[in-house]
């Protein structure tokens, strides 16, 4: 389990880095005249670089070691649920960088650099709230209709 623990948090720093990288690269190359816009690769701008080559591959790999984490140690609390659910926001928010790199590869720059610092915020607090919610471990609100 601590093997997996290990490597889930690996990945996340790396992933996390990535995503965050992204949205303030394309908001700082939008108001450049196209410099580094094409990498020397052919592959495209050097978001989608990072993005397919570093982001989403170390976002798998966090997710799967963090999932079979806490499956081996069979764990099921309610601090979990919570983190289980903003990890999946996060995903929505790494979807969304998908499109922003679309967008700014087909020089559609209206309202780019507002787009790319909405990301980057939401990204930002989504990671903090589940760092808050690991490091604190809340307990179950008497309140829910629900038990574990």
């Amino acid at each position: 389990m601590l093997w997996f623990l290990s490597v889930h948090i690996i990945t996340l720093f790396v992933w996390t880095a990535s995503v965050l990288y992204i949205p303030a690269l394309i908001a700082m190359e939008t108001q450049k005249q196209k410099e580094f816009m094409q990498h020397p690769t052919g592959m495209g701008s050097v978001a989608r670089l990072v993005f397919t080559h570093i982001a989403s591959p170390f976002a798998v790999v966090s997710i799967i070691a963090g999932t079979l984490t806490f499956v081996v140690a069979d764990i099921l609390i309610f601090w979990l649920l919570v983190k289980l659910t903003l990890v999946s926001l996060m995903v929505v928010f790494h979807a969304c960088l998908a499109l922003l790199i679309t967008r700014f590869e087909r020089e559609n720059t209206k309202n780019l650099v507002l787009y790319s610092w909405i990301l980057f915020t939401a990204l930002s607090v989504c990671i903090v709230a589940i760092l808050c919610v690991v490091l604190m471990k809340p307990a179950e609100p008497e309140m829910l209709p629900w038990t574990l």
